[in-house]
């Protein structure tokens, strides 16, 4: 087998060419990954890829020329690691050490034991590019350290202010590469974000750099869109929704500015075909998908939160209202576990709760399903049994990646923080623990959630 000489090949490209964007990763599963990156002329891409980084022998390369490169590699073995370096037919640019890796999904069909922790990272309206932003990211290294982060999740408003492509590269692609390069990553769109892109047309800068499993391709069923996905990762299922583009056809929300649409631009004929409706396309396939999703954990994101008080209002902003009326329902039926969102710079974290679909002046003591904390070192975890409807669901806002407004308190919320940072996800077969981290890397709050076979 004939070994490549990175060293030798890092000589023969392209004097003058560059890579202006990434690698960055997109749609991992148990056998296949995307890697992307642009390079500032067009030229045909290649992958040098395998288990050893000193002998990258399995190569892809692409057949067109272009300089937004886009190459998936397949037949790829579960819960493995590979290391990679990314270049033109004539030579490497970057990579083949052994920062530039990534670790496929573990398989979905292990017993209890052979289960391994994974570890997300979630950042909520972190793409600012703005010292703020770099504080949070140093923070989560610190605290995560030498361990590997599975996977990350963006929850919208990942480009301030109208979401153009420079943008995106100071608040995103110069901001973490290191995160990039080794972690899968996994956005929502958010009203920033919507500034210049459209989620009935599938167009603009967010849905051009970044790929969804819009088959299926990484599990959970095909939504036929961009806009909103899911997609399984070992024993836990994501869904991802559009809680800004995906609106009524007639009557998308406004470019330009990513402000929301007061409560009386609502169209009124409810004749027209909505997507925020459960009739409507996306509650319609969200409803499918979790039905048929037998994973042990499942969670949801997506931009404007069901509940907060904080830079926003659930009670009086439409998205927020929506999302909290049609869609809350149709998780808490399927047992979703957490439910993600930013918008609010702020982080809330609620109770236990089930069944507030109305403004916060109705949320009632009956609807906390656990009262307490959470806190396994202080009271008792969150229980719930492994599949059954309205057990309970934790939602947290968390929007201070790159920016902390003041907040005041939900009546469903634990706790309520002004303070810079990020959320980190930490699940083991059937525990999962939440903890929110500052811009110091310190935990500010945390809790943990048990399933329990019945």
């Amino acid at each position: 087998m004939m070994l490549i000489n990175l060293e030798a090949e890092k000589g023969t490209f392209l004097e003058n060419l560059q890579i202006v964007r990434g690698p960055y990763l997109q749609v991992g599963s148990e056998s296949s990954i995307i890697i992307r990156w642009a390079t500032n002329a067009a030229v045909h891409g290649k992958v040098w890829y395998s288990t050893n980084p000193d002998r990258l022998d399995l190569t892809q390369a692409e057949t067109t020329i272009t300089c937004d490169h886009t190459l998936k590699l397949t037949e790829l073995t579960p819960d493995t690691k590979y290391y990679y370096a990314i270049g033109t037919t004539t030579g490497v640019q970057a990579g083949g050490t052994e920062d530039y890796f990534f670790v496929t999904a573990p398989s979905q069909d292990l017993a209890p034991e052979q289960v391994r922790p994974l570890r997300i990272l979630v950042l909520g309206d972190a793409g600012r590019g703005n010292d703020i932003a770099a504080s949070v990211r140093d923070g989560y290294l610190k605290f995560t350290g030498t361990r590997h982060t599975d996977l990350w999740l963006m929850l919208g408003d990942n480009a301030y202010d109208t979401g153009t492509y420079e943008e995106y590269q100071r608040g995103i692609f110069e901001m973490y590469p290191q995160f990039l390069r080794s972690s899968v990553l996994w956005t929502a769109i958010g009203n920033h974000d919507g500034g210049s892109a459209d989620s009935l047309l599938q167009t603009g800068p967010y849905y051009e750099l970044f790929t969804m499993p819009t088959r299926g391709e990484a599990g959970g069923v095909p939504s036929g869109t961009a806009a909103y996905y899911s997609f399984d990762y070992g024993n836990i299922h994501f869904i991802c929704l559009d809680s800004y583009g995906s609106d009524r056809a007639d009557h998308p929300p406004q470019a330009g500015d990513g402000a929301e649409r007061p409560l009386r631009d609502r169209p009124s004929d409810s004749s027209l075909e909505e997507y925020r409706t459960p009739e409507g396309a996306m509650l319609t396939w969200l409803a499918r998908d979790v039905a048929a999703s037998d994973k042990d954990w499942k969670i949801a994101f997506w931009h404007h939160p069901p509940y907060t008080k904080g830079s926003h209002d659930s009670d009086t902003e439409i998205e927020l209202i929506e999302m909290r009326e049609h869609a809350l329902p149709i998780l808490e039926a399927a047992g979703v576990d957490l439910v993600l969102g930013g918008h609010s710079h702020s982080y809330e974290r609620s109770y236990l709760i089930d069944g507030h679909y109305g403004t916060s002046d109705t949320f009632t003591q009956e609807m906390k399903k656990d009262g307490g904390s959470g806190r396994e070192d202080e009271s008792t975890p969150y229980q719930k049994p492994l599949t059954a409807p309205q057990a309970g669901t934790v939602y947290i806002v968390a929007g201070t990646s790159a920016l902390a407004d003041q907040v005041s308190p939900h009546p469903a919320m634990y706790t309520s923080l002004s303070i810079p940072g990020s959320l980190v996800l930490d699940v083991h077969d059937k525990r999962l623990d939440v903890k929110f981290i500052d811009d110091q890397g310190e935990v500010q709050d945390y809790f943990t959630m048990k399933k329990t076979i019945v």
